[in-house]
């Protein structure tokens, strides 16, 4: 898939992002109910509807940016791959915080945002190309700051940034299991 048709996949799933976020403002915050709260049945069906559901503007603005760029990154190697990729992270990252996650309930995208900055990392590990290396050498440039967000912060979940990354890197291990690179040794 090119970048130009990956990136508006991406954007539409940012523009949804944005739509949820405005009519949750509109009916006074009425899709909260729908956030991933840990331990409990209701909470379940937040696994899959909190990565699209935001706090505030300002909560969805932080992750947006990152989404877009690290999204298109993924996407470039296919929709079927970005899928895939954003199922595992979704899927496992939010069960592993449904299961292990301080109570409250949890919201955001950067559970996704914190899996794809992984899975990008560990699939120029597991996968070396020159491709996959220059990319991941960009975004441990741009996103290297993402490290901070392991450490625990009063209103932020730093279990969905954690499970999100593990998530990512078990997606790039399972998907990348027999790397193919003409960096390793031929035996």
């Amino acid at each position: 898939m090119d970048a130009l048709k990956g990136f508006k996949t991406i954007a539409g799933l940012a523009l949804v992002m944005v739509a949820l976020q405005l009519f949750n403002v509109a009916t006074g915050y009425s899709l909260m109910a729908f956030g991933l709260i840990p331990r409990t049945v209701h909470g379940l069906l937040g696994i899959i509807t909190s990565p699209f559901l935001h706090a505030s503007f300002a909560h969805l603005s932080a992750n947006l940016i990152a989404f877009l760029i690290l999204g298109t990154l993924v996407i470039i190697e296919g929709l079927n791959r970005f899928i895939a990729v954003s199922a595992i992270i979704i899927l496992l990252g939010g069960a592993l915080v449904w299961l292990f996650g301080f109570a409250g309930v949890h919201i955001g995208a950067s559970g996704w945002v914190f899996g794809l900055w992984a899975y990008l990392l560990s699939r120029a590990w597991f996968h070396r190309s020159w491709g996959n290396l220059i990319t991941a050498g960009v975004v441990a440039l741009l996103y290297g700051g993402l490290i901070f967000g392991f450490l625990p912060r009063q209103g932020v979940s730093f279990e969905g940034h954690l499970f999100g990354a593990l998530a990512g890197f078990i997606a790039a291990k399972v998907l990348f299991s027999a790397p193919r690179s003409r960096f390793n040794a031929a035996g």
